[in-house]
């Protein structure tokens, strides 16, 4: 995708200098060839190995000393003194870190792209979240900071989470913070791909910016037989058919509307023959809401109305209710550091509102222990009307969001230090 030409210059915060922290051309060269190389070598969840040691050996090159998760993929690298703070106290008693994090998993989908000279080389593969970018962003941020530091003009230590499995539920969040990635940090922040906002401009929200995602798999078992005397059956098609629509219609109708509590079926299957009622039905979904509070009641609500609906036509239901994310909740501080970071480097115009959507996203679960904020970073091209959206095969990225994440992240860390002083 062509880059833009012309680009709003750095603004100053009111009173002060200009933050330093910009991004050279020359590294935004390279972030993009190595956005690009991801692009093309895809991994799932979990294993990201070549994706990992691609990332720790430009973190090396460096100076710097990346630690790969015990887990085996993604990695945390440290950037500044963190074992004591500028004025020379030891680390109990210095501002904990901010952490920048990326995820860098791929999805099992094909990259349907023509004529791209990068599209992904693996069949079945892409990256059609935006997690490359993702991972250029937070990978430039640590370039620069990591220079700014050797200058002497970073105040604080910065974390860098590269974070394996993000689209594997209930998400390689949970398992990086057992490998104590949010060990000294304080706050955290990342950002997300948003093909609705122009790249050079971010969206942000206070509170919930995602929502809560479950998986839902549901086995529905009966006698079977000919299709000439159901009545000596179980009707196990007609069965799967109400579960698949009137499941979702009493779940919603049995919590606060506003909840947002949603049932969206992905796959349903049952027989082989067109006069023969089958024995096995199967479907799959997600459940999905928009609180906390109706997240945790969900489950009990599924349970009950499947069984309800099942029974009513004698099948035999098994459900399989896998727990994923809880809603990111964006703490008010920390987005109010990433409106400041962006203003600061961008302008007021720079900043959008944006609502909350149904996707899920396991940033969550950090935010379950320390307080962080998820930015939408825009990747259209200005001007363009086809919306890739995310999820699908030609899903792609205008590469300046790259600079706008990097420079936005540096400036958030700068600023985070100087407002966070011990």
């Amino acid at each position: 995708m062509n880059q833009l030409t012309s680009r709003e210059s750095e603004v100053d915060l009111p009173g002060e200098a200009v933050l330093p922290g910009t991004l050279p051309e020359a590294l935004h060269a390279e972030l993009v060839a190595f956005r690009r190389d991801m692009h093309m070598h895809p991994e799932l969840g979990n294993q990201e190995f070549r994706t990992t040691a691609a990332i720790k050996e430009r973190l090396e090159k460096a100076g710097l000393k990346p630690r790969v998760l015990t887990t085996g993929t993604g990695l945390i690298c440290d950037i500044g003194d963190i074992d004591a703070d500028p004025e020379g106290h030891d680390n109990g008693t210095a501002v904990p870190m901010l952490a920048l994090r990326a995820d860098i998993d791929a999805l099992p989908i094909p990259d349907t792209k023509s004529e791209c000279a990068y599209r992904s080389t693996v069949p079945g593969r892409a990256h059609a979240c935006g997690h490359d970018v993702h991972t250029a962003v937070v990978l430039g941020a640590g370039l620069v900071l990591a220079d700014l530091h050797q200058q002497g003009l970073l105040p604080r230590p910065v974390r860098l989470l590269f974070q394996p499995a993000e689209e594997v539920l209930p998400g390689g969040a949970a398992d990086a913070i057992e490998c104590g990635a949010l060990d000294g940090v304080g706050r955290i922040i990342a950002v997300h791909c948003d093909p609705k906002v122009d790249a050079g401009r971010i969206g942000l929200r206070h509170g919930p910016i995602t929502s809560a995602c479950d998986r839902l798999e549901i086995s529905l078992d009966g006698a079977g037989g000919h299709t000439a005397r159901p009545h000596l059956t179980t009707d196990l098609v007609t069965a799967a058919a109400r579960v698949a629509t009137e499941v979702p219609a009493l779940v919603a109708r049995r919590v606060d509307a506003r909840s947002g509590l949603s049932v969206v079926w992905g796959r349903i299957e049952s027989g082989h023959a067109c006069n023969v009622i089958p024995q096995h039905a199967e479907l799959s979904g997600t459940v999905r809401c928009l609180d906390l509070e109706t997240w945790h009641q969900a489950p009990d609500l599924v349970h009950a109305a499947v069984d309800e609906i099942a029974g009513l036509y004698r099948a035999k239901s098994e459900i399989t209710y896998v727990r994923g994310v809880p809603p990111v909740v964006n703490d008010a501080e920390v987005t109010e550091l990433l409106r400041d970071a962006m203003t600061a480097r961008r302008g007021l115009h720079s900043v959008e509102d944006t609502t909350q959507s149904l996707g899920g996203e396991d940033f969550s679960w950090y935010l379950e222990h320390v307080p962080g904020a998820m930015a939408r970073l825009g990747v259209r091209t200005p001007g363009e009307r086809v919306v890739r959206d995310l999820h699908q095969g030609d899903f792609d990225a205008d590469e300046y969001a790259i600079t706008v994440g990097v420079e936005m992240f540096t400036a958030a860390a700068l600023i985070d230090a100087r407002e966070r002083k011990a």
